[in-house]
């Protein structure tokens, strides 16, 4: 992945004592804007720490040891996409580790919902919790700022852990009917799991809600958003998600 030139972010104070944020490439960022992609960075930097924890696992029991080094891989890539995400924080003017652990705990329950029983069933579900994952964070994209909006659209672009996912996945699949018959069912309860986890945010975190709202509204012609139509986008790439696994949704 190439680096992101960032040009450090000025914070200023009127007489009234209202924060401005100025970023090089648009007009100033107000307090309330900036707290709301505050709030979407340190979860997308959360989302990072929890991928290198959880690709640290599967390769520990990766078939091959060819397998094995290419996760531990990935692992490290998820690491240096948390700290591009960090360094914008900073740049921003926030608290780039608490920003990120004000999320913690927020994946414990998902996770104890869906405990992989094989190693299979472990990449398809960061496959599947990734993918939602990254797709909620790209309607709410278009609701950042210029700078920041490059730099997220670049990290949620690095999908070297999908292309392994679907290359392992799908050979598998192919190979054993019954394997594929048993990750797709085990694809739809993720996925059921994933939407509940994102409706948690939305309820739990306003400011996702919001930049979600501006999003969706870049994405279609009406102006009414709900909660509803961005599940149904989330659901519609799940099942394009799962057609590259040659798996039904």
């Amino acid at each position: 992945m190439n680096d992101v030139r960032t040009t450090p972010a000025k914070t200023t104070r009127d007489g009234a004592g209202d924060h401005l944020a100025l970023d090089s490439q648009g007009p100033p960022m107000g307090e309330a804007e900036r707290a709301d992609v505050l709030r979407l960075l340190g979860l997308i930097a959360f989302t990072e720490l929890a991928t290198f924890t959880r690709l640290a696992a599967v390769a520990t029991g990766a078939p091959t040891p060819a397998q094995h080094l290419h996760v531990v891989r990935l692992a490290g890539a998820a690491l240096d996409r948390q700290e591009q995400i960090l360094r914008r924080i900073s740049e921003l003017g926030g608290d780039a580790d608490a920003e990120m652990l004000q999320f913690t705990g927020t994946f414990d329950d998902y996770d104890s919902r869906t405990e992989p029983q094989t190693w299979w069933e472990g990449v398809l579900k960061g496959y599947v919790g990734n993918g939602v994952a990254d797709d909620f964070c790209r309607i709410a994209v278009d609701g950042l700022d210029e700078q920041t909006r490059a730099l997220v659209v670049e990290v949620l672009d690095d999908n070297r852990s999908a292309e392994l996912s679907v290359a392992v996945l799908g050979e598998a699949s192919e190979a054993d009917t019954v394997l594929a018959s048993r990750l797709a069912l085990w694809g739809r309860r993720l996925v059921g799991e994933a939407l509940g986890l994102v409706q948690h945010l939305l309820v739990a975190h306003p400011a996702l809600g919001r930049l979600v709202v501006e999003g969706a509204r870049k994405h279609q012609e009406s102006a009414e958003v709900d909660q509803a139509w961005v599940f149904s986008q989330l659901t519609a790439e799940h099942t394009r998600r799962m057609g590259r696994l040659g798996l039904a949704a």
